[in-house]
């Protein structure tokens, strides 16, 4: 099954990324906590877009018939049902990005992004561009859904596993219900569209 993308428009206006862990936190009477780390590496996203095209012709600027392509992912993941691939605008491509070192018998990895001393696995790889082995273009890989890069022959112990790609994030609606406004003819805005990462 195929997964839907969320569509890149021109009336979007802004967006807001934040960062999402849980943490399970025990205090005792002296002070002292004990930290149990339970998830991180999600996201929840929120768009505004004050333009929203209903037809083909009226607001040339903006993407035809914008607003039936937000209504219809909505309706296609029935709220918060099913999930979807939002490709950040500023966080979806790596060039060259360190994946791992062969060590003779493994031939499948996992493609990852560093993000600071991190380093991000959660997201769904889009387009692979490029292996490199020890720095030279490799052969004889594939792109196994979502993020598996699984080489035929395995590389060898020491070698540098590097990989250019593109990434987007598996989403889903926070809300069951979403608040569209037309305020021109054919014109509409929603001020609040949420949604957030889920791990597959």
């Amino acid at each position: 099954m195929t997964i839907p993308l969320f569509p890149a428009l021109p009336g979007q206006t802004f967006a807001i990324k934040t960062p999402v862990s849980a943490t399970n936190i025990a205090s005792d009477d002296s002070g002292r906590e004990a930290r149990t780390p339970i998830y991180g590496g999600l996201y929840e996203f929120e768009l505004a877009f004050d333009g929203l095209a209903a037809d083909g012709v009226s607001y040339p600027g903006l993407s035809a018939q914008s607003l039936q392509a937000i209504l219809g992912l909505y309706l296609q993941c029935q709220g918060g049902f099913g999930t979807f691939l939002y490709a950040d605008p500023n966080d979806n491509a790596v060039m060259n990005q360190a994946i791992a070192t062969g060590d003779g018998a493994t031939t499948l990895y996992t493609l990852g992004r560093s993000m600071g001393a991190g380093f991000d696995t959660d997201f769904y790889v889009t387009s692979l561009a490029g292996v490199t082995v020890n720095g030279a273009d490799a052969g004889g890989f594939t792109l196994v859904p979502p993020n598996l890069l699984s080489f035929s022959t395995a590389p060898a112990s020491g070698a540098a596993i590097a990989a250019s790609f593109s990434y987007a994030f598996v989403c889903r609606f926070v809300d069951d219900a979403a608040d569209f406004e037309n305020f021109m003819q054919n014109l509409w805005s929603t001020q609040s569209l949420k949604f957030r990462s889920v791990r597959q």
